[in-house]
């Protein structure tokens, strides 16, 4: 290392390249930045921290074992700490879709962490005689087996989130069932009436397809437990002192607090990243399951007169620049804009974890790229859903009602009393008139007012279950 007041020159396999003295990245995340600017963005902050942390229980199983003298070690720790609790992000500056599977930021912070020790122990950033990026940093480790495991443990946390926002969407969907449980209204089927519902019923199913949601991702968070942490190169651990292969993946969840595993076989565990696809599966069918709901939310609502008008939104801004009073269901919208770019993201990790060879994948850095931003934009939709819309949506009783009393769908349930033909040529008639189903039948002397009302009784005509003999015993 070669030094003046300003710059300080680094060296590489590849050559020399002169740095600002003061960074503490090194060479090689300079030539991975000027080499991969992609995005223009840095890498997602949950793996930055959670590569922290594997670098700070590599340090500590090393340290125990004898490879690492303990003001090394210790030195290592302190710089890792402080990059998991967010200082020196900055630092890392290698674009987060990059070539390699993941050596540019293995080394950003082999680099970062190592410059930081330097300077705890007193020394200059890259004097690496002090603390070296790879002897030290990354001792008994790899790319390979760290960049996956960073990727999963930043997915588990960010899957975590997820599922406390789903858990409060499932709450106020819940409330909202319970609240519109006596509002009998129109369903519909391929937008045609179809036959009454409870609104309440409908929220509930709403409810039940986020508890499915929410079932699946925990399911998500067990696939990125398993770590292949320990492996190195290929998954037969090379250079892996026996020790540390039992002693990291334990050691690493006391310091990041999670419930991690090492996979059983770290080959497979290496070359393979099914459960990479099997979470964005999960994410990417919450997100359908949501975008459906929101597209009725939005149905629902059309209007204020001239659409169905059965719900209200709650009214979050003015919906238009030329045309006054106009409000839109920005929320829905911008859920169901979630929605597609995670769908978009699945196809795209899909075709990742597909194309890799033999004993690698090189394709995590886009699989980790689409996959944490479709788990966080799918957290922050569910908590703008729930606090800005579902929370405050109103209904709208009197017009559900008027609906129901005007529609001819009501006559399905009187076909087990009239038969199919008879009850069609009533709806035909009706909706050539303009007369009411009931106002038929009973003109028509097919049943009498009280008869007719018992088998229209709007819970008898939503709850499953109840036989039409039933229904006129009662």
């Amino acid at each position: 290392m070669k030094t003046d007041r300003q710059f300080r020159v680094e060296h590489d396999s590849i050559g020399e390249r002169t740095l600002p003295r003061d960074v503490y990245y090194g060479v090689q995340s300079l030539r991975a930045s000027e080499n991969f600017h992609i995005t223009g963005l840095t890498m997602h902050p949950e793996i930055v921290n959670s590569i922290a942390e594997i670098k700070k229980a590599s340090a500590i199983a090393n340290y125990e074992i004898g490879l690492l003298d303990k003001k090394v070690a210790g030195a290592i720790v302190e710089a890792c700490g402080e990059i998991a609790a967010g200082k020196l992000h900055d630092a890392f500056i290698v674009d987060p879709i990059q070539g390699g599977a993941g050596t540019s930021l293995n080394m950003n912070a082999n680099e970062v962490i190592a410059n930081r020790a330097i300077e705890l122990l007193g020394g200059e950033k890259g004097d690496y005689s002090l603390v070296n990026p790879n002897d030290h940093v990354n001792c008994g480790q790899s790319t390979n087996d760290v960049f996956p495991s960073a990727g999963k443990m930043a997915v588990l946390k960010l899957l975590i989130k997820a599922q406390i926002q789903l858990e409060r969407l499932y709450d106020a969907l819940t409330q909202k069932a319970a609240e519109f449980d006596d509002v009998i209204k129109m369903g519909r089927t391929q937008l045609q009436d179809a036959v009454p519902i409870r609104l309440g019923q409908e929220f509930r199913a709403y409810r039940e397809a986020v508890r499915r949601d929410i079932a699946r991702l925990e399911r998500a968070q067990d696939e990125m437990r398993c770590l292949n942490l320990g492996g190195t190169a290929i998954g037969t651990g090379i250079n892996a002192d026996e020790m540390y292969l039992r002693q990291v993946v334990p050691t690493l969840s006391k310091v990041s607090g999670l419930r991690l595993v090492q996979a059983f076989d770290l080959i497979d565990a290496t070359q393979n990243l099914d459960g990479f696809v099997a979470v964005s599966g999960a994410v990417k069918t919450c997100a359908v399951n949501l975008s459906k709901m929101c597209n009725d939310l939005r149905l629902l609502s059309s209007g204020p007169r001239c659409g169905l008008g059965e719900i209200n939104l709650p009214p979050k801004q003015n919906g238009s620049s030329i045309m006054p009073g106009k409000v839109n269901p920005v929320i829905p919208e911008v859920v169901n804009q979630v929605a597609f770019n995670i769908m978009g993201n699945d196809l795209t990790i899909t075709m990742a974890a597909e194309a890799g060879q033999l004993e690698l994948n090189a394709f995590e850095p886009i699989i980790f790229w689409n996959l944490t931003h479709a788990v966080e934009f799918l957290t922050y939709a569910v908590n703008t859903l729930t606090d800005n819309c579902v929370s405050g949506i109103t209904a709208n009783r009197e017009r559900c009602k008027a609906m129901v009393d005007g529609s001819v769908g009501v006559i399905t349930a009187l076909t087990p009393h009239l038969g199919y033909e008879a009850a069609a040529n009533i709806a035909k008639e009706a909706i050539r008139t303009g007369a009411s189903v009931e106002d038929l039948i009973v003109s028509k002397g097919v049943l009498d007012r009280p008869t007719l009302e018992k088998i229209l009784d709007p819970y008898s005509m939503t709850t499953p279950g109840i036989s039409a003999k039933e229904l006129l015993e009662r």
